[in-house]
């Protein structure tokens, strides 16, 4: 019978970290596709409101997929599975397709201005931090 290492503190740490962040995109997600009342979208710059309504019907599933394999993916981690890497690495490719298209193809900088790239940029950073951490922790024989 093999045992696997015990990850060090900083492993929950950031295992716990990344479950906050993805309930709070899945929460996002969900907010904007399903809770948002036609008060609050009104109360949104004009900006935001073309781009969510002009975004492509896709978009919705492609957001959701992001966030729901994340949320997922944190939940194996914090169970120690090493399939968390495999659900990491679904989650980034569809933060990265979801979040190159909003930065390029619907053009946030010229209608919102340089600072709407600040937040997507943040997302990808931590998609892919997630993504490699997880590789680490399997290589390092935290993952079953």
């Amino acid at each position: 019978m093999t045992t696997t290492p015990k990850p060090n503190t900083a492993f929950w740490i950031i295992a716990v970290l990344a479950l906050l962040w993805n309930i709070i995109g899945v929460y996002m997600w969900l907010y904007e596709y399903f809770l948002m009342t036609d008060e609050i979208r009104d109360s949104l710059p004009p900006e935001q409101v073309e781009i969510m309504a002009n975004a492509p019907a896709w978009n919705m599933y492609l957001y959701g997929l992001a966030v729901i394999t994340g949320l997922l993916a944190s939940l194996l981690l914090l169970m120690r599975k090493k399939s968390a890497v495999g659900v990491f690495m679904l989650s980034l490719i569809a933060v990265l397709v979801l979040q190159l298209y909003w930065m390029f193809a619907m053009d946030i900088v010229e209608k919102m201005g340089p600072q709407s790239l600040l937040m997507p940029l943040i997302v990808i950073a931590i998609a892919i931090f997630e993504y490699f951490y997880s590789k680490g922790a399997a290589k390092n024989g935290w993952l079953s």
